[in-house]
């Protein structure tokens, strides 16, 4: 079991964020909702701590209550990871393979990207350092130096 938390159990969810988590299961083929739930809960827990600012406030309104206190309950890194040094944190945290970790986020931006829509996603982009484009689905073009 992946979990970077230790909290009891919880109560039950919300109508969002079990559509959420649906969402969330069908995109990462997950064979349970609770793994979908853990999922959800490590990458979010792990996009809070690197947003901050106006694009945090509004990504966690556009989320499910439950999604948005998970994102908004963590610290920001003063310094932001890149995308790949996101994904080698959030394996290092779980213990979980480097392969397992990037399908967890990919799946997960996935359904944050349906609540937030394109034009947070791109604020998003453009506040976070390389390598998230990628990690939400979209291509990352570099300019040439």
């Amino acid at each position: 079991m992946i979990s970077d938390r230790h909290a009891p159990s919880r109560q039950p969810y919300g109508t969002a964020y079990e559509q959420m988590l649906e969402k969330v299961r069908y995109e990462g083929a997950y064979p349970t909702r609770e793994r979908a739930d853990e999922a959800v809960c490590l990458v979010l827990a792990g996009l809070g701590r690197q947003l901050t600012g106006d694009e945090r406030v509004d990504l966690a309104r556009c989320l499910p209550p439950e999604a948005a206190r998970v994102l908004t309950a963590q610290i920001p890194n003063p310094q932001p990871l890149t995308g790949w040094a996101f994904v080698k944190d959030l394996a290092a945290r779980t213990g979980a393979s480097l392969a397992t970790t990037r399908w967890d986020t990919g799946s997960v931006f996935s359904a944050v990207a349906a609540y937030a829509g394109a034009d947070l996603i791109t604020r998003i982009l453009h506040e976070l350092p390389t390598g998230y484009g990628l990690l939400f689905g979209r291509a990352e073009l570099t300019q040439a130096a």
